[in-house]
């Protein structure tokens, strides 16, 4: 007896919805046969959406944060404090930053931070531009808010040592963050804390 599967064009949804990051098969499975089930799913109106930020958000070409214009909001709102740049590995560490409330200045979100065990170098890092940025915009200061595991205190160190041929104070955030976490796992009380306790390196 041949063995019944759903259709192709259901299988083939629930095979791209695999490909999300934390989505597993049985999960993709649920959310397909929602999608085609559900009487209030509107799978069209998820399409449009998913199509509209695709074609509309991409990277601030000067901090990495997502923008829909020339420049971020955060970039591009007057009355920021333009010479302190915050360092950040991922663009998602800025907001956590943000809502605490605490920091006024600007962003660079690394893309990531050195890990030679993941094929991770310096080069694959948006550290270039940073340094592009403390060459052309001066700030008086650069603050590393990188993760406090191996590869945050890594990647620390290496730009640390490449802004020292620069007239800029370096300092790193120091105390409320555990050892081995990152910013995306720490309230905004802690966060508050660990960015008025930076340290100079």
């Amino acid at each position: 007896m041949k063995r019944v599967e759903y259709p192709v064009s259901l299988r083939e949804l629930v095979a791209q919805l695999k490909r999300m990051p934390g989505i597993g098969p049985r999960s993709a499975e649920r959310i397909a046969l929602w999608m085609v089930g559900a009487r209030n799913a509107r799978p069209g109106e998820i399409a449009s959406a998913i199509t509209g930020v695709t074609e509309s958000v991409r990277p601030c070409p000067r901090c990495g944060f997502f923008a829909t214009g020339p420049l971020c909001e955060i970039c591009a709102e007057e009355g920021r404090t333009s010479n302190v740049i915050c360092v950040v590995e991922q663009a998602t560490d800025i907001l956590p930053l943000e809502r605490t409330g605490a920091f006024k200045g600007l962003y660079h979100a690394l893309g990531g931070r050195i890990s030679p065990l993941d094929h991770v170098s310096p080069e694959d890092l948006r550290i270039d531009a940073l340094l592009q940025r403390v060459r052309n915009e001066q700030p008086a200061e650069v603050i590393l808010a990188l993760s406090s595991d191996v590869e945050g205190e890594a990647t620390a160190n290496y730009i640390a040592g490449l802004l020292r041929e620069f007239p800029v104070q370096v300092t790193r955030i120091a105390q409320g963050l555990p050892a081995g976490g990152g910013l995306e796992h720490a309230d905004e009380l802690t966060l508050s804390r660990a960015l008025s306790g930076r340290v100079r390196l």
